[in-house]
């Protein structure tokens, strides 16, 4: 230990103020940074040792407060905050800005035939599950039976909702809304982003973990997990809100554009690009509108779970509990 870093960093929170929302932007900010996603299993394990030993007192010499930051937002990158599995590449915060506008893209470049549709709200909705299930709140197992048929219901859900809606496009056969139809096709992805998040959902079955402020464990509550699930839904909405309002406008407008008449295959590519700037800074503001570590009060919980908090800790008003993402 080289005796100038102070042993008493609270690295458990983050390092910004979580009751403002500047300090969880800049929280989500570090955490989203697509960059994580290039780090190596190496890095990874190195960043995990400097936190787990940094919490047990233990401090490598030399290492700085900046190092020391840098190692935990690298960490919960990478780690579940309940479980402290290492997490699917594709399903970590940082996979979101390169996977989400890939799949837009793709979704709103090739949206006019059924089969195409089909496919990329198949692979839209796959992506969607290893996200939920990567960024799940509570630590408790998931069994394949409930894994398959949260998937199968919310790809199902999805692909039949998306079929529907891809048939709202054909009125501008008899109305002037084709300059429209890549919203319609943005649409899809935003509305549907929910089926896969709510259908059907185990955490409302069994509930996730609440704790005091210090972090000791009180039970399981699915009034939380309600509470917290519909955070998510709102932050997902409005996450894909930018992407999909902005880039169709744009791209009506470029389309009119001899540069893009001239050159029809950069379509695609701009689109893509347009999708992934709004998602740079859509995606780690609407994760901050809630606090991570979120909490409700004791009296908003299962009577069971009440009583029994009333009875152990008497004085204790809120209880607090991990949102997931």
């Amino acid at each position: 230990m080289s005796g100038e870093l102070p042993p008493n960093i609270n690295i458990k929170e983050p390092r910004w103020d979580q009751s403002t929302f500047v300090g969880r932007a800049n929280h989500f900010f570090t955490v989203t940074d697509p960059r994580n996603i290039l780090l190596t299993n190496e890095q990874l394990e190195n960043a995990r040792k400097i936190v787990h030993d940094y919490r047990q007192g233990i401090v490598p010499p030399g290492l700085t407060e900046n190092e020391l930051w840098r190692a935990k937002y690298i960490y919960d990158s990478a780690f579940h905050p309940d479980t402290g599995e290492k997490m699917i590449l594709i399903g970590r915060m940082s996979a979101q800005v390169p996977m989400n506008m890939t799949i837009t893209g793709c979704m709103m470049t090739f949206y006019r035939t059924t089969p195409a549709v089909l496919f990329w709200q198949w692979v839209n909705q796959s992506f969607n599950a290893v996200v939920n299930y990567t960024n799940r709140s509570g630590d408790a197992p998931l069994t394949m039976n409930e894994l398959g048929t949260a998937y199968v219901s919310a790809t199902t859900g999805a692909v039949a909702t998306a079929l529907g809606l891809n048939a709202l496009t054909k009125i501008k056969e008899r109305f002037d809304l084709s300059q429209h139809s890549t919203i319609f096709s943005r649409f899809r992805k935003t509305s549907l982003n929910f089926f896969a998040r709510v259908l059907p959902c185990r955490e409302l079955k069994v509930g996730i973990p609440v704790t005091d402020e210090n972090g000791n464990r009180l039970g399981e509550s699915a009034n939380a997990a309600k509470q917290a699930i519909t955070q998510v839904v709102v932050s997902r909405i409005l996450m894909a809100a930018p992407g999909m309002a902005i880039p169709p406008f744009i791209m009506n407008t470029l389309e009119k554009k001899a540069f893009l008449k001239r050159f029809p295959w950069m379509s695609a590519p701009i689109q893509v690009g347009l999708v992934g700037f709004c998602l740079v800074f859509a995606t780690p503001l609407c994760c901050a509108l809630f606090p991570q570590k979120s909490s409700m009060s004791v009296t908003s919980l299962e009577a069971e779970l009440q009583a029994r908090i009333q009875e152990t800790y008497p004085a204790l008003r809120r209880v607090y509990f991990n949102k997931g993402l």
